[in-house]
């Protein structure tokens, strides 16, 4: 990428944000609630809002980033979340799009979701970067209205658009659900898991970073909707086994039926964590793959060997 390219990330304190920050080096104006640490380029404490006026800080902007989001919350309490998600995922990202190209600016990287196409997927019929969107909650939806709105922008303005949909991004830092599947592979317990026959696509955090990266100034990117994994797709007991090895132990699996899991969930209120274990939610590359002639850099393995080793550093 040209180093005199001025980029704008917004979300630079977010998962992947900071990573993402790291990358670009000084090349970057962040947009964020606070810089990552050791962080030298221009950073703005400024958050995703349909109203804030943008305009002094895109002059002689290339590129924007859009990583900034409310993100999914698995135990979504308010009133209104679909209200609460467009304000800042729908309103927001495109008030910040119709700036940017009001200003000049060429291209607009939007991190969108998989959740866009839906929740999961029949085995081994995986979701393609063309199936029509199919959200089936408040955050999936809000990011699929600013995909129209972002696809509507383009054509009024002539700024181009690149939609980047990935699934679990996992990586050095990650929380929530895989930090604690982690955690478990890390001690090495007797998990009942070991004949569960699912297909999960996953994406790490340098694998994501290289993507975005690619579509900053890649002339085929333009106006393109891009899915992206690590390209491996795997199920949750060989995902498991993948983890223990990389903590440095060995797999400790007990094959319970997938069957007698899902029932004893349903019969503790527990429905919802066996449908993450046991269902598949696959995404198919190949066109970003061609389009980009991109590859992932990184395996599946060497992500999840970065992930241990950074833990224990």
């Amino acid at each position: 990428m040209n180093q005199k390219i001025n980029v704008i990330v917004t979300g630079g304190s977010g998962f992947v944000g900071r990573r993402l920050v790291e990358e670009l080096e000084g090349r970057v104006i962040l947009f964020g609630r606070k810089p990552p640490y050791n962080y030298k380029g221009k950073f703005y404490n400024i958050d995703i809002t349909p109203s804030f006026d943008y305009r002094e800080y895109m002059d002689e902007v290339h590129t924007v980033i859009h990583c900034a989001a409310r993100v999914h919350i698995m135990d979504e309490n308010a009133e209104d979340p679909l209200s609460d998600f467009r304000e800042i995922n729908t309103f927001g990202t495109l008030n910040l799009a119709q700036q940017a190209a009001d200003a000049g600016v060429k291209r607009f990287i939007f991190v969108s979701s998989i959740k866009v196409n839906g929740e999961g997927t029949t085995l081994n019929k995986p979701y393609h970067y063309n199936d029509p969107a199919l959200p089936e909650d408040a955050y999936g939806q809000s990011k699929a209205e600013a995909e129209v709105g972002l696809r509507n922008i383009a054509k009024e303005t002539g700024m181009e658009v690149v939609i980047i949909r990935p699934p679990l991004v996992y990586g050095q830092g990650v929380k929530a659900n895989f930090a604690a599947i982690m955690k478990l592979a890390s001690k090495n317990l007797p998990l009942p898991l070991g004949a569960i026959h699912n297909k999960r696509s996953l994406v790490s955090l340098e694998n994501l970073i290289d993507l975005i990266t690619t579509c900053i100034d890649h002339p085929k990117a333009a106006n393109e909707t891009f899915l992206v994994s690590d390209d491996q797709d795997v199920s949750t007991t060989e995902l498991l086994n993948k983890m223990a090895l990389a903590a440095g132990k060995k797999p400790w699996l007990i094959p319970v039926p997938m069957k007698l899991i899902q029932l004893a969930a349903a019969m503790l209120g527990k429905k919802a964590v066996a449908d993450r274990l046991c269902g598949s939610l696959q995404v198919d590359i190949s066109h970003t793959k061609e389009v980009l002639s991109w590859t992932p850099p990184i395996t599946l393995e060497q992500g999840l060997e970065r992930c241990f080793h950074n833990r224990k550093n």
